[in-house]
């Protein structure tokens, strides 16, 4: 990892805080993150937690019938092993703290803003190793080995990160994430568990034979390229493929410079992503090029990119999501920010009825980059029209199992 610091500088004069969130009952902490991120807007996940969940919209409404119930092949009677095996690992007052309702409002108490991360659950990094690699077992039995991969990666970069800043010693850690299991682990009843902290909030519902992954939030600050090759050049790889025309429609802007790009586009805290934390109803109309106008090697081309986002689903579900995507490639529209270029920073979003990809390079939060550059990536992928969560499977479930419940 040493040669990824070669070209990082630390941002100077950070504040180091005691924990891994603010307590906004303490006017200190208040100041000390306002003056880490400035007049950055942070995200309104306390505000929007509560509110009537709809789903990411075009419009504001969802669009019906996308999905349905089915056996797809999901780990469920494996990762719920996995997961009673955690819980006997666990305290009473730990299971009591671990474990919530399944229609708890925390599962959309997640935020990857520093400092301001929500706390519930159990600190993966205050329990006893066993107890740690027991609930680091449920997500790896839950999600491929590639996406498992790809999130430890992550995981130890941000201990990287802290090591190179040299502050935040209970924070940029390798273990500071919160782990909360909700429901009860079950083959028949549906649970899941939710991963979330710093460049990490992962989100799995299990529902019979199905596994939802969505939101999902997976980010580093440093190390990007490692990290993400195939989201890159995968991406440059279908841009390059486009026609002059094709591109003029897929560009929203050409820069990535903050001071030529719409305020809402150039916060320090969401870049400028449309649809992270505490946007989970987010009114996102379609821009850019639509599937329907793509060539048959293009359209591959475009299912290509996805693959690398749909990569932490285990096989089988991960086959029934992307048949699922490339029923809608005609409605699937690609937007993209910047150039793209070899060594270039660049935003793009994916957005069909049943999936949102966004890929964002990010400026500096910890290292001195105030502009965007390649090595800081943020992505999301969402479910939208209701998918995120597995709210609209749960809500077909209880409505064939549980009638008038």
């Amino acid at each position: 990892m040493s040669s990824l610091h070669g070209g990082y500088r630390p941002r100077p004069e950070h504040l180091a805080l005691k924990r891994g969130a603010v307590d906004f009952s303490d006017d200190a902490g208040v100041a000390a993150i306002m003056k880490l991120v400035g007049n950055a807007e942070l995200p309104p996940v306390a505000e929007t937690a509560g509110d009537p969940f709809v789903g990411v919209t075009t419009d504001g409404q969802p669009l019906t019938d996308l999905f349905a119930l089915a056996d797809e092949g999901a780990p469920t009677e494996k990762a719920a092993h996995q997961a009673r095996r955690y819980l006997d690992q666990l305290t009473t007052a730990q299971q009591t703290l671990g474990v919530l309702p399944i229609d708890a409002t925390e599962w959309r108490m997640w935020s990857n803003a520093f400092l301001t991360f929500p706390e519930h659950g159990l600190l993966l990094q205050e329990l006893p190793g066993s107890a740690r690699d027991a609930a680091l077992s449920v997500v790896e039995a839950s999600i491929s080995c590639a996406g498992y991969e790809r999130l430890r990666d992550a995981m130890r970069l941000n201990a990287e990160l802290g090591k190179l800043v040299g502050t935040y010693p209970d924070t940029l850690t390798e273990y500071c994430y919160w782990f909360t299991l909700f429901g009860e682990p079950s083959v028949e009843q549906p649970w899941g568990w939710q991963l979330t902290g710093h460049h990490i909030d992962l989100h799995a519902v299990f529902v019979g034979g199905q596994l939802v992954l969505t939101p999902a939030f997976l980010g580093v600050e440093f190390g990007g390229d490692a990290v993400f090759p195939d989201h890159r050049q995968r991406a440059r790889e279908f841009m390059a493929s486009l026609s002059a025309p094709q591109r003029d429609r897929a560009l929203l802007y050409g820069s990535m410079l903050s001071a030529e790009l719409p305020p809402e586009l150039a916060g320090i805290v969401d870049g400028r992503h449309r649809t992270g934390a505490g946007r989970d109803n987010r009114v996102l109309p379609y821009v850019g090029l639509a599937g329907d106008e793509l060539t048959p090697g293009q359209r591959e081309l475009l299912l290509s990119l996805t693959d690398t986002y749909l990569e932490s689903l285990p096989p089988d579900p991960r086959a029934h999501r992307r048949n699922q995507v490339e029923r809608f490639l005609d409605d699937t529209h690609v937007g993209w920010i910047g150039t793209w270029d070899e060594g270039a920073p660049f935003y793009y979003r994916v957005h069909s009825p049943v999936v949102l990809i966004e890929y964002d390079n990010h400026a500096g939060i910890f290292l001195d980059n105030d502009e965007p550059e390649p090595f800081h990536v943020h992505t999301i992928v969402r479910t939208p029209n209701g998918g995120d969560y597995g709210k609209d499977l749960l809500r077909r479930h209880y409505a064939q199992h549980h009638p008038g419940n």
